[in-house]
């Protein structure tokens, strides 16, 4: 445990040194979770009787000794999705002092690294950390280091008092595949991205409960896996077309592989929605300037980055926070890609 001088009182950053926690460990039992064990709520609740807590109500201004910075870390800027989340960062950033430093690492371990060693000049505050793999020691870095920090959209496993912002994919996954079956489909196409992210797997698996609860049996040849990118959706759409009998609609895991999409069926000669509907998942800015409009379900990127940046700010000021894992809502919107089947649409 921290040597701390018992004079004055302590910030939740010091209460989780001081008793050898996470900084949302301390947050849980000041609010009085459930889910903390009992010995390690002994040992906190000790840390705060022998020396008090502080709450700063000041989130927009600087502890001394801080940086007033925070890291932005993410794969690249090379997509509308990044770009999305990083606004949000700027948005919940603009009342305060801190700034956000890019930190880009191209899914590259030496880059990751360099980052995780830069850390050590204690030059930062906190991360946001938007990254396509987590890997187990770049948080047990942080953790090590006891640098804040909070995932969005987490594309691997979390510690339990890790914090995360994402959206309902299960939710999104089956509010998009009810809708179709809503409108009289049922052989319902599934374009998701790689089986082994947590995303497109939730969003499977609302697909999947969608067409059971409907008493569709899932037919294994309408799910095909892309990347999220253009080529490939194009690519496994052309597959789709090529079944015996092809589907009537499609759920893609994300608006960019709708266009790979739409662009397979104009070279078809098939039409949206008379002939296709199409369902896209993010609801990025583009989707409304499709032709016709994109039906998507909305994944709130601007709004995540804006939550988990104030999350980061809390813990940085040493402030509780309202809960570890945070899920924001995935509505439908509707728009003109999507209609009732044609019995006679390839003739």
């Amino acid at each position: 445990m921290a040597d701390i001088s018992p004079q004055r009182s302590l910030t939740m950053a010091e209460i989780a040194a001081a008793a050898g926690v996470s900084v949302p460990t301390v947050s849980k039992v000041i609010n009085q979770r459930a889910d903390v064990a009992p010995a390690t709520r002994e040992r906190v609740e000790r840390v705060i009787a022998e020396h008090g807590y502080v709450i700063n109500r000041a989130a927009r201004s600087l502890r001394k000794g801080q940086s007033g910075q925070i890291d932005f870390v993410v794969q690249s800027l090379n997509s509308v999705y990044a770009w999305q989340i990083l606004s949000g960062v700027e948005e919940a950033l603009i009342p305060t002092e801190v700034r956000a430093v890019l930190a880009l690492t191209h899914d590259h371990q030496q880059r990751e690294r360099q980052w995780i060693q830069r850390l050590t000049d204690g030059s930062t505050d906190g991360a946001v950390l938007v990254l396509a793999d987590i890997r187990s020691w770049q948080l047990e870095e942080l953790r090590r280091r006891q640098i804040p920090f909070v995932v969005v959209d987490p594309m691997g496993e979390l510690g339990p008092d890790d914090l995360s912002v994402s959206a309902t994919n299960w939710a999104g996954g089956k509010t998009a595949t009810q809708y179709l079956l809503s409108l009289g489909h049922r052989r319902i196409a599934a374009l998701m991205g790689t089986p082994d992210h947590p995303a497109p797997r939730d969003r499977l698996s609302g697909y999947r409960l969608a067409l059971q609860e409907a008493g569709i049996p899932v037919d294994p040849v309408l799910i095909r896996y892309a990347d999220f990118h253009f080529q490939r959706a194009y690519e496994e759409m052309n597959h789709l077309l090529a079944l015996p009998e092809p589907p009537t609609a499609v759920f893609a895991g994300n608006d960019e592989q709708c266009l790979g999409v739409y662009r397979a069926l104009q070279e078809h000669g098939i039409a949206v929605p008379e002939v296709m509907s199409v369902v896209g998942f993010d609801d990025m800015p583009f989707a409304a300037l499709m032709t016709p409009a994109l039906t998507t379900i909305r994944q709130p990127l601007l709004e995540m980055g804006r939550v988990a940046t104030k999350m980061l700010l809390r813990l940085i000021a040493g402030e509780p926070v309202d809960a570890v894992r945070v899920e924001l809502a995935t509505p439908l919107i509707k728009r003109a890609s999507c209609g009732a089947p044609r019995q006679d649409r390839y003739l």
